[in-house]
């Protein structure tokens, strides 16, 4: 420790007589104590107010600069070190040696400035704002040969992309090229989970997503799925997995998803759909997955099931009926639901088989599955009123519907389970149908639904209520008196936050009940006509019209 007190008291007068030689030999010892003992070593330069001397040592001409950037690089591995290093001005004289053309003087200073803003969002913000993306990535193309040097930016684009603010950065760069470029040339392991870590935070950018796909990165995605499918090394498992769930990420970009698609002949297209049927999880996964991202406009969709894939999707769900892996189980729903929404595609998937198939899912105890299970069967019976009816009079189904209305610990089924229960009996219209849902239990939760904070659940509610009250009111009474029905419109009428619809579907829903002795003494007890003579003068005709109607229903049965 001597010889570095002597040494760094040394180093102060150099710096101050820009001495060079003596400057390199003072640095050669620090290197050498930082070597021995990084923390003690950084502890005394700290003590002894080094770091402020050393960015006039920081020059592009001076010989000892990659020395300097290098020791700076080794003292930051401390944390305690880098305030210090930020508070000595180090960052601004470091961030210009990227301009160096010296491969060296490149190499330690990107170590130097990562060690620096190593965990620190702020910082690497900082780095993004002084314009070191662009810088960086050109290196990356002049020096792609230099293992060291590449290695060292791809280190810094994987921090850096962690950042929002850096994708506009990035996307006005040749990133992606260089990237694909980059990968073409690996052959180990290591460096290719590299350029994956880069990858897929990048691939977060829709725009990126395009340069990416257009810089021929999904031929690298596919070659290596091609090589690590039936792989059992570790690493295999880990390329395989990563390649095809960035090729799903691609695939969330609108552009990008529909440039592989070409109109359903794409050869990319055409491999994810072979992946469907493979023994592979991980490929049935990423496939089912990537047919969802696909079906994300009517056109895809409908060509789609005219080519036969929902067939692949059921073999598939039918494998995992007794293999029960969630993941692919929730992915081919998900594909299913999203394939489900064009009208045109109902019929057609009903009569495949797939509300059957779906069905099989029911006992599931997973929330995913349950989810998405419950959003396939309501696209699948929308505006389908044979269906409706045909789902809508099995009683496990609506018994299990009504289990998952209950389960306040997942929202979304529940929400899912209140709105399939709602749409069986708007789409069936059948008195069949209200009378299992009746005797299941299932009335008071669409009356609880018609509460929501969501105005389209509140409608669907009210719409089906308003048809149970109409085809089996006798049926429902006691279950609407005990569920406060009466008192749930009059506070739907009475809230002037309420939309027309809502409004107007409650003053229909008064009039269907006032066949019930029971219900009509609560609406005649909670003075139903002064609110609804007020909705009269209301500026939605639709409404102010039903308030007039409702109003002399009112009065003519006082």
């Amino acid at each position: 420790m001597d010889n570095l007190s002597e040494a760094l008291e040394k180093l102060k007068l150099a710096s101050t007589d820009s001495t060079t030689d003596r400057a390199e030999s003072c640095l050669d010892c620090l290197l050498k104590a930082l070597a021995n003992s990084n923390t003690e070593a950084s502890m005394k330069i700290q003590e002894m107010d080094i770091l402020p001397l050393l960015p006039t040592l920081l020059n592009p001409q001076c010989s000892c600069t990659p020395k300097v950037a290098n020791i700076i690089a080794e003292v930051a591995k401390n944390e305690f070190m880098r305030s210090p290093c930020v508070d000595a001005g180090l960052i601004p004289p470091l961030v210009q040696l990227l301009n160096s053309t010296d491969q060296e003087v490149l190499l330690q200073t990107g170590r130097a400035l990562g060690n620096i803003c190593y965990d620190s969002h702020s910082l690497q913000a900082q780095l993004i704002n002084m314009g070191v993306i662009p810088t960086l990535v050109k290196l990356l193309g002049i020096h792609s040969r230099n293992t060291a040097l590449t290695e060292m930016c791809l280190i810094a684009f994987g921090n850096l992309a962690e950042l929002e603010s850096s994708k506009e950065q990035f996307a006005s760069t040749n990133i992606a090229e260089e990237l694909v470029h980059l990968f073409q040339k690996q052959a180990e392991h290591e460096k290719k989970e590299m350029i994956f870590e880069v990858l897929a935070p990048l691939a977060e950018n829709d725009v990126i997503k395009l340069q990416l796909v257009e810089a021929g990165v999904v031929e690298c995605l596919l070659e290596v799925v091609a090589h690590t499918v039936d792989g059992e090394r570790e690493e295999d498992v880990a390329q395989l997995k990563t390649a095809s769930d960035l090729m799903v990420l691609l695939l969330l970009g609108d552009e990008s998803m529909q440039k592989l698609f070409e109109g359903g002949k794409g050869s990319v297209f055409q491999r994810v759909l072979s992946w469907i049927p493979s023994h592979n999880h991980q490929l049935q996964l990423a496939g089912a997955l990537a047919i969802a991202n696909f079906a994300r406009n009517d056109g895809n969709c409908i060509h789609m099931v005219d080519a036969g894939i929902v067939q692949k999707l059921l073999e598939l769900l039918d494998r995992h009926v007794e293999e029960g892996n969630v993941t692919v189980q929730h992915a081919a729903l998900s594909a299913l639901r999203n394939l489900a929404i064009p009208v045109v595609n109902k019929s057609k998937m009903l009569s495949a088989g797939v509300a059957d198939v779906v069905l099989k899912f029911l006992q599931s105890e997973m929330p995913p599955v349950q989810f998405k299970l419950l959003g396939t069967l309501r696209m699948l019976i929308d505006t389908q009123a044979e269906a409706a009816e045909q789902l809508g009079t099995n009683g496990k189904l609506v018994e299990r519907l009504v289990e998952w209305c209950e389960a306040k610990d997942h929202a979304g089924v529940m929400g899912e389970s209140n709105r399939l229960l709602s749409a069986l009996i708007r789409h069936s219209k059948s008195k069949e149908v209200v009378r299992t849902v009746i005797q299941g239990g299932g009335v008071k939760h669409l009356v609880t639904m018609a509460t929501s904070e969501h105005m389209i659940m509140q409608n669907e509610a009210l719409v089906a209520l308003g048809l149970i009250a109409a085809l089996d009111l006798a049926a429902a009474e006691k279950d609407f008196v005990g569920s406060s029905l009466v008192s749930v419109l009059h506070k739907l009428l009475s809230d002037e936050r309420s939309a027309p619809e809502i409004k107007y579907n409650s003053m229909i829903l008064i009039c269907a009940v006032m066949g019930s002795e029971p219900l009509h003494k609560e609406v005649q007890s909670l003075a139903f006509i002064d609110v609804v003579s007020k909705l009269r003068a209301h500026e939605n005709k639709t409404v102010s019209h039903q308030a007039s109607l409702t109003e002399q229903r009112l009065t003519a049965q006082s």
